[in-house]
């Protein structure tokens, strides 16, 4: 007997992204929650399960918003997290423990409004074998993988910038996209040089914002006024907390374990993939994710996205809303391209793709350290 399905019922973002020092980290996540759950057309009493990162955490937020839940996740492995909080979810409702589960996210990262700070573990794996070497935080550490694939598989500059450029060309349709200006190969690499290889233009925004869903039964598809995105498959994997330690430096394994997991769970191909969403902290990562999903082969994520194959009017419309390279990237992104599959499943997006009937969400968890990857359906499978 298959599982019971389950569906995103509501989904939302803050009412603004990008500054906005008005706003500390909790009050992204309850403005989000707020917007997510009358999205749903349900009121906060109807949550039975939160899910959130620490810093606030799911204890401070359910407390927040007047919810005493049945069922608290707080998993926290980077900017995948909530990701994993829907697979998580869907274990739970088909368990009994909740029937309506909230996952919220908010994060001042630009502004630092009630942000955590940093501080690094000296005794810490990263901080005794990494960090003295000047290896800490995504622009020293993201080079890595990116240099050994350069010079393995032959990607060039101007291939890589062209992520930028395909994904500007999808936030140029984009009204909320914090960068809307059509840019060229030439203006990516006229950029400043942050960490080489990476121009300032191949690098993800710093932005403030949130974003939350509302998890369900899709027995109650018919319950709630916006059309029921299913999630008809799902996977998580987790690789390493260094970079050093990359089993391949020119792939990501925990990309490949987790989506060979949400497609077979779904029981799709990568031809029935009609949107994609990839997190990209940096120009480098959708090339990892288009691999390792196997959309193409070793070495040719780099000439797939340059020859116009992602971008709008190409055969697979990657990262839509512009991406964390051009929409928003508040440090921790993968609910923001969660929210743009379900717009593009529910027909809402502002660049909507035609009629898509899946669309997959990859996303990263700190720099190849964990991933989360979910199959999003207009109909369940």
């Amino acid at each position: 007997m298959s599982n019971p399905g389950v569906i995103i019922a509501g989904a939302a973002e803050t009412n603004e992204l990008g500054k906005l020092p008005g706003h500390s980290t909790l009050a992204l996540h309850i403005e989000a929650a707020v917007n997510a759950v009358a999205d749903a057309g349900l009121t906060m009493k109807d949550i039975d399960g939160i899910a959130t990162v620490a810093a606030p955490g799911p204890v401070q937020v359910a407390h927040a918003l007047g919810i005493y839940p049945d069922w608290v996740d707080g998993t926290g492995v980077g900017g995948t997290s909530f990701l994993l909080h829907v697979r998580h979810a869907i274990a739970a409702i088909r368990a009994g423990y909740a029937k309506t589960i909230l996952i919220t996210h908010g994060e001042s990262g630009r502004s630092r409004v009630g942000a955590p700070g940093y501080r690094m573990d000296a005794a810490s794996p990263v901080g005794q074998f990494e960090a003295p070497y000047g290896t800490l935080g995504p622009t020293t550490t993201f080079t890595i993988p990116a240099l050994r694939y350069m010079k393995e598989y032959g990607l060039t500059h101007e291939q890589l910038a062209y992520v930028a450029v395909a994904q500007r060309q999808w936030a140029a349709k984009n009204p909320r996209a914090a960068f809307r200006d059509i840019i060229s190969v030439e203006d990516v690499l006229d950029s400043r040089l942050v960490a080489y290889p990476f121009h300032l233009l191949e690098c993800c925004l710093v932005t403030d914002g949130g974003g939350a869903l509302v998890v369900t039964s899709a027995e109650r598809a018919a319950d709630f006024p916006k059309p029921a995105v299913h999630l008809v498959g799902t996977g998580e994997s987790s690789e390493t907390p260094m970079i050093s330690q990359m089993l391949d430096f020119t792939e990501s394994q925990m990309f490949r374990q987790a989506g060979q997991k949400a497609f077979a769970e779904a029981g799709i191909t990568t031809a029935d993939v009609d949107h994609l969403m990839i997190y990209d902290a940096f120009a480098h990562v959708p090339i990892y994710g288009l691999e390792a999903l196997g959309f193409v082969g070793k070495g040719e994520g780099g000439p797939f996205i340059a020859e116009g194959n992602t971008e709008p009017g190409g055969r697979l419309p990657l990262n839509t809303n512009g991406g964390g390279l051009s929409y928003t990237h508040t440090g921790m992104y993968g609910m923001f391209a969660i929210q743009e599959g379900v717009r593009q499943i529910r027909g809402e997006a502002a660049a909507q793709v035609d009629n898509p009937e899946i669309s997959v969400v990859l996303g990263n968890g700190g720099m190849f350290a964990a991933c989360g990857v979910l199959v999003l359906g207009k109909q369940p499978r």
